[in-house]
């Protein structure tokens, strides 16, 4: 009857206490690496040569005079990180470090130091460069060239060489670059006064075949027929006579277009003639004169009679002054309009002339004028040649300008011992501590009662400690038979029916325990009263016999094949209720014995006997004993030690003893360490602690019963 029960095992979550079980578990690893990675830091640190360094500060700027040069242009120096940067790489380049070692003689000196001889330049550059760091002092122009070396004074010489090589090579860069720029200069220089002389015969053999005078030369040699303010005023007059003449000719169409009446009053209006104002005043006068005497004397009168004949002489002079105007404004119409058309033919023919004479003058124009942009600049080439040379001569000192001299200093800078000694610790630690977190992660074995019950879905019936005895020696107040005591209980509980009395204990794997575990457990049954027998039925490595220290050569296999009868092979043990039946001696031509029906009436004549029937096992991977055994008792108990298997070996193991109908109670841990492991403690701490303390005061209180003597090996028969 299968009285195991499927359950769902908790679902594993890690907790701090889990990583703090692992570093438990795993501290002899830890330790052994922290300290192998401390103390071999620590022999390193004090093995190391030391190390000094010495520091120069320098000032550095881009390119300009110390003072300001006749140039009107104001340089900023502003920051440029990517310029400070470039200097940096600039002084740690061969143009620098090569001078560097030829002025210092490095060459032969680390040789001598190395016993290489003279070393070559570029093995020399490269030792040079990486004992020198180059910094920069935050928001300043100030940088910082330290270098390494194991004497002191080196250390200095070669800093302050460094700066001084590195100023002076901005300092002739400088130079050479103003004289190459004097001599461009100067060279273009002479260039332009070359095509100047060229230009200049030129323009002075088209200036006296053009016939040029001095005066327009100075004027630009494009001097025409008529001066241009000639020629502005004149086509000024033209204009205004053109307009008089269009209004003179508007006026005159107005006049003749007029009737006498209106031309009379139009005439008075448009033209300012006295004599015709006049005489239309007296007409005005003589006809008002007329009007007041003919209503008072009548028509007939005499002086009536004379006004109307002085009103016809006044008429007829209207008529012929107003004739006159007209014909005089014809007159001046006619001789605006010649006068506008002679300034016309004027202006048409001082321009024609103007532009003949431009065209002629244009050769010469344009080479005056290249003359004059020549002249211009070769003036600015003379005055920037004037600058150069000016600011040649100021001093340049403050675009590179050393701070701060090294010095020599006699604290070294490496090793750093206390910072290698910390680090080496605090490193050793982290190696340690990952190693055994990465040990954990590729140990697959059973740790934890959770890894039992997720892995196998059975329960876990017992925990066993470390280092366990044998409770028969011990006695029943031994530290650890409480474990084994709460293993019995729950084996009782787990036994449903008194009658299935008869178990087996197996393992998937040697070395886990199991004769150890079925022995001890054998022996809490029989100290609480019931009658035992312990059944060795490993046949190929029997180990039960030495516990209690008596012979195997008669047993299990003596009985199986007939040659002895079962009073003969059961033996008594130091506790009365226990006995033990040893495997007896297997014969090569016997091997399956267990799977006779002789071994299946044994296991029911004991039942009938004992009331509990222990059998021991071999492994159950790759030997059919164990596989008989589950199948043929009633009740399998499977032993796994802790951290010892992989789990799919475990998981095998239980498989296999599924596959052959047996009845597997549940899962015995054993072997636990439960000083590195807390998660097991409350299983049997308080027990183990408990039991310590009563032995100090209980000293000879010891078992009555005791083993058998180490030399005896008689068999003690039951019956």
């Amino acid at each position: 009857m299968d009285t195991t029960k499927s359950f769902d095992a908790p679902e594993a979550k890690l907790h701090f206490l889990d990583y703090w079980r692992i570093i438990r578990v795993r501290k002899t690893v830890i330790l052994a690496v922290f300290l192998l990675v401390a103390i071999t830091t620590t022999l390193v640190t004090f093995i190391l040569p030391p190390t000094f360094a010495s520091s120069v500060r320098i000032s550095v700027q881009k390119d300009a005079t110390d003072i300001q040069g006749l140039g009107n242009n104001v340089a900023y120096n502003m920051y440029d990180p990517y310029w400070v940067q470039t200097e940096f790489e600039k002084i740690q380049s061969k143009l620098i470090l090569y001078e560097v070692i030829t002025n210092l003689d490095l060459n032969r000196k680390w040789g001598e130091k190395f016993k290489e001889g003279e070393l070559r330049t570029d093995i020399t550059y490269k030792l040079l460069k990486s004992q020198i760091e180059v910094s920069q002092a935050r928001n300043t122009s100030l940088i910082e060239i330290s270098v390494r070396s194991d004497v002191p004074e080196d250390a200095a010489v070669i800093a302050n060489r460094i700066a001084e090589v590195y100023r002076d090579s901005r300092l002739r860069k400088w130079d050479e670059m103003s004289r190459k720029g004097l001599a461009s200069l100067e060279k273009e220089m002479e260039t332009h006064t070359t095509a100047i002389t060229n230009l200049q015969h030129e323009v002075d053999i088209l200036k006296t075949k053009l016939g040029i005078t001095d005066i327009e030369a100075q004027q630009g040699g494009s001097m025409p027929a008529i001066e241009p303010e000639t020629l502005r005023k004149l086509e000024g007059t033209r204009i205004e006579a053109a307009a008089d003449f269009a209004r003179m000719e508007s006026t005159y169409t107005s006049l003749t277009n007029c009737s006498a009446t209106e031309l009379r009053r139009a005439m008075a209006n448009a033209v300012q003639d006295p004599l015709l104002m006049r005489v239309l005043e007296d007409y005005s006068v003589q006809q008002a004169k007329l009007a007041s005497l003919t209503n008072t004397l009548g028509q007939a009168n005499a002086e009536v009679k004379g006004i109307r004949d002085t009103l016809l002489v006044l008429d007829r002079e209207i008529e012929n002054r107003l004739d006159g105007i007209l014909r005089g404004l014809k007159v001046t119409m006619d001789a605006t309009r010649a006068r506008v058309e002679s300034l016309a033919a004027q202006v048409s023919n001082a321009k024609s002339n103007d532009i003949a004479q431009a065209v002629a003058r244009r050769p010469y124009m344009q080479k005056k004028r290249d003359l004059e942009n020549w002249q211009f600049l070769r003036e600015r080439l003379y005055a920037r040649i004037m600058q150069e040379k000016v600011e040649a001569a100021i001093p340049k000192t403050g675009i590179v300008e050393i701070i701060d001299k090294a010095e020599a200093d006699y604290r070294p800078v490496k090793p750093n011992k206390l910072l290698n000694i910390a680090l080496g610790v605090i490193i050793g630690l982290a190696i340690g501590i990952g190693l055994a977190f990465f040990i954990e992660y590729l140990d697959t074995s059973v740790k934890t009662i959770d890894d039992v019950e997720r892995a196998l879905q059975s329960p876990v019936l017992g925990v066993i400690p470390q280092n366990v005895g044998y409770l028969i020696s011990e006695g029943p107040d031994s530290p650890h038979a409480e474990a084994y005591r709460v293993l019995r209980t729950n084996i009782l509980f787990s036994l449903k029916d008194p009658k299935l009395n008869t178990i087996t204990v197996v393992s998937g794997g040697a070395g886990e325990g199991k004769s150890t575990t079925i022995f001890n457990l054998a022996t809490v049954f029989a100290q609480n009263g019931s009658r035992v027998l312990v059944v060795d039925s490993d046949l190929r490595r029997p180990s039960i016999h030495k516990i209690l220290k008596v012979s195997n050569s008669i047993g299990l296999t003596n009985f199986l094949l007939k040659q002895n009868t079962l009073e003969e092979v059961i033996q008594t043990t130091p506790l009365a209720t226990l006995d033990f039946l040893p495997s007896g001696k297997l014969p090569s031509s016997s091997m399956g014995v267990l799977s006779s029906a002789q071994m299946k009436e044994l296991i029911r004549d004991l039942k009938r006997r004992y009331d509990y029937v222990f059998f021991d096992s071999p492994p159950i991977m790759g030997v059919s004993d164990a596989s008989i055994l589950s199948s043929e008792v009633d009740s399998v108990l499977q032993v796994i030690q802790y951290r010892r298997y992989p789990q799919p070996m475990t998981i095998r193991a239980k498989q296999m003893i599924e596959k052959v109908g047996g009845n597997l109670l549940g899962i015995v841990l054993n072997n636990i360490n439960m000083a590195s492991d807390e998660n097991y403690y409350y299983y049997s701490g308080y027990y183990y602690d408990y039991y310590s303390k009563n032995e100090d005061s209980n000293p000879d209180k010891a078992g009555d019963e005791q083993p058998a003597k180490s030399g005896g090996v008689e068999i003690k028969p039951k019956y």
